[in-house]
């Protein structure tokens, strides 16, 4: 059965603007999940959006990180009920949703990760549910510590902020830089004015409704990390994993060649 104490920390975490630090897999294999969770990261999202992941690596994955001590989250590849559904059924702590972009986006999220009478979540006995031994426990569980977090990542999400993060059931949101900044029609350039006044109106209205704020620090990052923690962002993703691979390799090589050339 699922390890559900580590979500009910960062569901609270998230209610009081509390900082947690998670990070990102793309790659199936769970030794990658394993290395991460015990790294002490607060949460690890598996990202189905943007990866090749299958299904069953998905709930190996979920599997592994909770085991490990981390809570398992995913970052669903859709607004969609069904992967929503087994996702959560697999034993994931929550779930991350792409391209909210209005509160009825929202609303639809919310209603498909939680059981009747608040959402309409169909009901099926998995992993979460410890294979049917467990379900009025699972059940009790997800009525109050289940997560559901909105992605921003289009200038339509951001106008309609507000509006999204009323919705009852969204515990918070994480940016989307990329997406946010092509929506802008100015891909990748993070510092173009139209950008930094998107994000401004993002910590506006995250202030006003005394909300959690997400961020994904890409690259690993210490300074930026930093910077992010500075700015007030509580609920960041530090780093994913090939960006991890890469840089330690280019690091540890480029020092090499430098010692020996």
């Amino acid at each position: 059965m699922a390890n559900l104490k580590n979500s009910a920390i960062v569901k609270s975490k998230l209610a009081a603007r509390e900082l947690t630090l998670g990070s990102w897999i793309t790659f199936g294999h769970p030794g990658i999940g394993e290395v991460m969770a015990r790294a002490g990261f607060d949460w690890v999202a598996v990202d189905l959006e943007h990866s090749a992941i299958t299904i069953k690596e998905m709930a190996d994955l979920i599997r592994v990180i909770d085991l490990n001590g981390s809570s398992p989250l995913v970052r669903v590849y859709a607004n969609d009920t069904v992967i929503i559904k087994r996702a959560l059924d697999a034993g994931a702590h929550g779930v991350i949703v792409p391209m909210i972009n209005s509160a009825k986006d929202a609303e639809q999220a919310v209603g498909a990760a939680y059981y009747p009478p608040r959402g309409f979540r169909g009901v099926g006995l998995a992993r979460a549910q410890d294979y049917g031994v467990g379900f009025e426990s699972y059940r009790d569980w997800a009525s109050k510590s289940l997560i559901v977090v909105a992605q921003i990542e289009h200038i339509q999400a951001v106008e309609n902020l507000e509006s999204i993060l009323a919705v009852d059931g969204i515990d918070g949101y994480i940016l989307g830089p990329y997406d946010l900044s092509a929506s802008l029609g100015i891909p990748g350039q993070f510092s173009h004015p139209d950008f930094l006044k998107a994000l401004e109106k993002v910590r506006a209205t995250t202030e006003k409704l005394k909300k959690s704020s997400g961020i994904h620090v890409v690259e690993p990052d210490t300074a930026q990390l930093k910077q992010r923690v500075a700015e007030g962002f509580t609920f960041i993703a530090y780093g994913v994993d090939f960006r991890f691979l890469d840089r330690s390799c280019r690091d540890g090589l480029t020092a090499l060649k430098e010692k020996l050339l």
